[in-house]
């Protein structure tokens, strides 16, 4: 499978589970200097074979491509190990930012954030160098950030597992807003961070089968 259909796969399965709406990306690194990203269009809306565009690592944007791609841009730069990213917009992690947290490592999908998810307390949207910066130093060694008011950001080795992960960091936000409004929130465990690599394993077909469940239903899918 190419790597364009592997966005256009991501950015609708994105949607189809409510994870993004009108707003977000999905890049994918090609080498060491470029990577592509998605059409810049709600990501749903994304037609089946339709082209991506080539992003330089370093350097100006494109023209079209959308401003917010500067954060993508400076993860790429930063790690060469980073090959998919995305930026997405959860219901739960959306309001579990707008109260100034990110989840803690509360269940097993949690753990793949250790030693814990960061938190960018800024509303405003990420468009310039500075604070993409910013974005990035506030995730520090986690693969997950939460940006106050504007989803959340997650990065991985492809962008089928960094898929995985967005599912993964919403659902570890439904367990912290659950916890939150049982009230019992402060005296509840929390996975350690030894443990917590531990329970991150990445052996069993875990990325895979994550993959398969959330991408089966698109039209260029195929096992």
């Amino acid at each position: 499978m190419d790597l364009d259909t592997i966005i256009r796969i991501t950015a609708r399965s994105l949607s189809r589970h409510g994870l993004v709406h009108a707003y977000g990306h999905c890049p994918a690194r090609l080498n060491d200097t470029s990577f592509r990203v998605c059409p810049p269009m709600p990501m749903g809306l994304t037609p089946v074979g339709a082209a991506c565009t080539e992003v330089p690592v370093s350097g100006q944007l494109p023209e079209g491509v959308l401003g917010e791609v500067r954060l993508h841009q400076q993860i790429y730069a930063r790690n060469s190990e980073i090959g998919g990213v995305i930026r997405f917009m959860g219901p739960n992690l959306m309001a579990l930012g707008a109260l100034g947290r990110a989840p803690k490592m509360r269940h097993g999908f949690g753990c793949y954030f250790h030693p814990g998810a960061g938190y960018w307390n800024d509303p405003q949207l990420v468009r310039d160098e500075d604070r993409a910066i910013g974005v990035i130093d506030a995730m520090g060694t986690s693969a997950g950030v939460v940006m106050r008011g504007n989803g959340a950001v997650v990065r991985a080795r492809d962008l089928k597992q960094a898929l995985v992960l967005a599912w993964y960091l919403e659902d570890a936000a439904r367990v912290e807003l659950a916890a939150l409004s049982s009230g019992l929130a402060e005296d509840a465990p929390t996975i350690d961070v030894a443990e917590a690599e531990r329970r991150a394993t990445s052996a069993g077909g875990i990325f895979e089968r994550m993959w398969d469940h959330l991408t089966h239903a698109d039209p260029e899918y195929r096992p």
